[in-house]
């Protein structure tokens, strides 16, 4: 294990030749970026991307080439099997925790239709130190990266497979793609008379307030003004549930789109364009 220094440090694990996988939420900046290689060494490193929702950063080090990773099979992790939690920082030396697996997710769809990524839950205590930590099974295989951030206790471990994914990812865009139709949106509360108008039982839809010239939107005659009721066959009631369909796998897709322009409910396609590297895919524009 290796640790990236930010203000702190945390642990990391050398994934492949050159490239460490560490935790996203404890990577606290972009630039000037050190970690301390297996020999001791201190030596730089550059991001080479972030992925909030998988909880992984990416950093690449030409100088971080021995004691790779060797990953195992994690479709093999049930629970109750044993884990192993180990990382390194520069002011605590070598952290492990001994716990064991107490479930396993697959990638499922969350209620806003979302793709969460799968993850193992582990019944053990993580330290800080070792966030961003290889997690192994009991032959000293990896079989993930350790990281509190979506475990309402204990950890969770973003298995393998995942962490293979998002690092070819990054390492050939530097970013994940997602989804982009070049609009402002706004919850909107639907008139019960026009809730009866479109048969719904739904309180709440989104109401467009900014239209991106020449944006995908745009380009499928959206106005401002328009309320999106249904996406890609979803029915709209919130933000979320927009950007619930604007996922990589959605880009240069012709989506279908229901909306109400004055009063009338309406059908439109919406080709997904892909938003901008850097753009913060946090705001309300989608």
């Amino acid at each position: 294990a290796v640790h990236t220094e930010a203000r702190g440090s945390s642990s990391g694990v050398m994934w492949r030749s050159g490239v460490i996988v560490t935790a996203e939420h404890a990577l606290r900046r972009d630039e000037d970026i050190q970690i301390t290689l297996p020999d001791g060494r201190v030596v730089p490193a550059t991001l080479a991307g972030r992925d909030a929702s998988t909880d992984l950063a990416v950093l690449k080090c030409a100088e971080a080439t021995s004691a790779v990773a060797e990953t195992s099979d994690a479709s093999a992790i049930k629970p109750g099997s044993l884990a192993l939690v180990v990382g390194r920082t520069r002011a605590s030396g070598p952290v492990a925790a001994l716990g064991a697996v107490s479930l396993v997710v697959a990638e499922r769809r969350g209620w806003t239709g979302a793709v969460l990524a799968p993850y193992i839950r582990l019944d053990l205590g993580l330290q800080p130190a070792a966030v961003g930590g290889a997690v192994m099974d009991p032959s000293g295989g990896v079989i993930g990266v350790a990281t509190p951030r979506f475990a309402r206790f204990g950890a969770i471990a973003v298995p393998a497979p995942t962490v293979n994914r998002v690092v070819d990812t990054l390492l050939q865009k530097g970013r994940i793609p997602r989804g982009y139709l070049g609009v402002g949106l706004q919850p909107v509360r639907l008139p019960d008379a026009l809730r009866k108008t479109l048969k719904r039982d739904d309180k709440t839809a989104t109401i467009v307030l900014e239209v991106e010239p020449q944006g995908p939107a745009h380009n499928a005659g959206i106005v401002i003004g328009d309320i999106f009721v249904a996406f890609a066959g979803q029915a709209v009631t919130r933000l979320e549930d927009i950007h619930a369909q604007l996922g990589a796998e959605s880009i240069g897709k012709s989506l279908p789109l229901k909306f109400v322009r004055g009063g009338a409910l309406q059908e439109a396609s919406i080709v997904v364009g892909e938003r901008a590297h850097g753009a913060d895919g946090h705001d309300e524009r989608r």
